[in-house]
C-alpha cells in the first residue's frame, strides 16, 4: 500500500481524496494555495503544505511547486484529483521519472487521450462508433470548409488538446465559420496553450451518456454502469443521473462494450470515463475520454456500493483489479446536483464571498460532498463549485423526491447559489418525463424567461 499521499487539489474533491485515504488507513498531504489556508481540507488532514500564492498558475499549476511539496512531506504518491494537472501527462511522466506515484493512468494513455484528434483516430482503430468528422486538428477555415463541406453543416469545432467546453463552437454555414474558428482557436489557446481545433458532425438534441470504467492495465477492464450528462449549460454539466433514464438495455450494453473495447485497446490503468453521444435514432458514437475521476462519480457509488477513490489508489499501490463484470450491479436511481456560486437570476453571475450560515440537508439517500462551514470565504480565483448534492431512492421518482426535499432544506447564506435553479428543473415536467438532451437546460431556461409582451 501506499505510504503517503499528497493531495494536490483543493475544495470539495481534496475532501473527498483525504476521506478515502483515511478509510485506507494511508496518511494523506493536503497541498494548498494561500487562498485556501483556512480551507476544510487543510483543517481535516493530517498533514498540510503551502505551495502557492491563490493563481492556479503558481500553485495547484505548478507541477515544480507540486513534486517539491511531495518531497519535502515524505509523500511517495500524488492524487491531483479532477482539474488542474489531473489530465496533466508530463507531471505523469515527472512522477514516474523521479520514483513518486501519480494515482491516475499512465502518462502515455494520458497524452494519447487528451489529443482529442488522436484519441479520435485510436478509438476509430479499436471500432468505436465515431461520428464523421476530421482525422487531424485542421489548420485554418480552407481547411475546415473542406470537411465541413464533405460532411455537411452544423458542425461543431472542438479544442484538439481538452475539453470542458472551451474551444467549442457550433457551426451552421460557411458564413458562421468565419467568424467562429478564430474565436474558437483563440480560447483554446488561452485554455491549453494549444489553439488546434478539431470537426465534427454535430448531432442535434443528442443525449450525453458517459461509462465509468475501471481497468488494471493488464487487460481486465470493468464497466460500473452509465450516467446521464446530458444537462448541461454552455457545456458544463449542471445535473446528472445514474442510471440513465429511459435507456434500452441494449443500447446500454452496446455502450459498455465500447467503453471496455477503447479502454482495452490503449493498455488503460485506474478509473475512467467514456463519454457517448446518444442519436435520436438510438445510434451512439464515441465522443471522449476523461482520465481521472469525474465530479459526477458519487451517483456510480451510492448506486454500485463501488468506492470509485479507493479503487484508485488501490490500483496505484498496484493491488489486481478483483471486481467481476457479473457482480456489478446497479441498485435504485441517483441524481447529483452541483450547487455553484452562481446568482441564476443575473445569468448565472459568479458570486465569491463569505458563508454567512450554512446548513446542508440530510436524512434518508442523502450524500453531501462539500468544503463549505459558516464563515468560509469562497475565493474567485477557481471553479464556482460548492458543494454536489447526491440523492438516492428505490427509483427516479423517490430520487426525485429526496432532492427535492434535501434541496428546501438547504442552507447557503451570504452568498447566491444555484439551489432555486435547481428546484426549479426537479419540477419541470419534461425533466420528470426524462425527456433529455444536451439542449435541456437552454430550452428551459427560455421556457422559464418571461416574455416582453409589449
Amino acid at each position: 500500500m501506499l505510504k503517503k499521499v499528497l493531495i494536490a487539489n483543493r475544495g470539495e474533491i481534496a475532501l473527498r481524496i483525504l476521506r478515502a485515504c483515511r478509510d485506507l488507513q494511508i496518511p494523506a498531504v493536503v497541498a494548498y494555495s494561500e487562498a485556501d489556508r483556512d480551507s476544510l481540507a487543510v483543517r481535516l488532514a493530517d498533514e498540510a503544505v503551502c505551495i502557492g500564492p491563490p493563481q492556479s498558475a503558481r500553485s495547484y499549476n505548478n507541477i515544480p511547486a507540486i513534486i517539491s511539496a511531495a518531497r519535502i512531506t515524505g509523500a511517495d504518491a500524488i492524487h491531483p484529483g479532477y482539474g488542474f494537472l489531473s489530465e496533466n501527462s508530463y507531471l505523469a511522466d515527472v512522477c514516474a521519472q523521479v520514483g513518486l506515484t501519480f494515482i491516475g493512468p499512465p502518462g502515455a494513455a494520458i497524452a494519447k487521450m487528451g489529443d482529442k484528434a488522436l484519441a479520435r483516430k485510436l478509438m476509430k482503430e479499436a471500432g468505436l462508433p465515431m461520428l464523421p468528422g476530421s482525422e487531424e486538428p485542421l489548420p485554418n477555415v480552407r481547411a475546415v470548409q473542406s470537411v465541413a463541406r464533405k460532411i455537411g453543416y452544423p458542425i461543431i469545432l472542438k479544442a484538439a488538446a481538452g475539453g470542458g467546453g472551451r474551444g467549442m463552437r457550433v457551426v451552421r454555414s460557411d458564413r458562421e465559420l468565419l467568424t467562429a474558428l478564430p474565436v474558437a482557436q483563440a480560447e483554446a489557446e488561452a485554455a491549453f496553450g494549444n489553439g488546434d481545433i478539431y470537426v465534427e458532425k454535430y448531432l442535434e438534441d443528442p443525449r450525453h451518456i458517459e461509462v465509468q470504467i475501471i481497468a488494471d492495465g493488464k487487460g481486465h477492464v470493468v464497466a460500473v454502469g452509465e450516467r446521464e450528462c446530458s444537462l448541461q449549460r454552455r457545456h458544463q454539466k449542471v445535473l446528472e443521473e445514474a442510471p440513465a433514464p429511459n435507456l434500452r438495455d441494449n443500447v446500454r450494453q452496446t455502450l459498455f462494450k465500447a467503453a471496455i473495447r477503447g479502454a482495452k485497446a490503449i493498455g488503460y490503468a485506474s478509473v475512467g470515463t467514456f463519454e457517448f453521444l446518444l442519436a435520436k435514432d438510438g445510434h451512439v458514437y464515441f465522443m471522449d475520454m476523461n482520465t481521472r475521476i469525474q465530479v459526477e462519480h458519487p451517483i456510480t457509488e451510492v448506486t454500485t456500493g463501488i468506492d470509485l477513490v479507493k479503487w484508485q489508489l488501490r490500483l496505484a499501490a498496484g493491488e489486481p483489479l478483483t471486481l467481476d463484470q457479473r457482480q456489478i450491479e446497479t441498485r435504485g436511481h441517483a441524481i447529483e446536483c452541483r450547487i455553484t456560486a452562481e446568482d441564476p437570476t443575473r445569468n448565472f453571475e459568479p458570486n465569491a464571498g463569505t458563508i454567512t450560515g450554512f446548513l446542508g440537508p440530510g436524512g434518508p439517500g442523502v450524500r453531501l460532498d462539500t468544503h463549505l462551514f459558516p464563515g468560509y470565504v469562497a475565493p474567485p480565483y477557481y471553479d464556482s463549485l460548492l458543494a454536489k448534492l447526491i440523492c438516492w431512492g428505490k427509483d427516479r421518482d423517490e430520487a426525485i423526491a429526496r432532492s427535492e426535499r434535501a434541496l428546501q432544506e438547504f442552507v447557503i447564506s451570504g452568498i447566491k447559489t444555484t439551489v432555486p435553479f435547481h428546484l426549479g428543473i426537479l419540477h419541470d415536467p419534461l425533466f420528470r418525463r426524462g425527456e433529455l438532451s444536451t439542449n435541456f437546460i437552454p430550452q428551459y431556461l427560455e421556457r422559464m424567461t418571461p416574455r416582453d409582451e409589449g
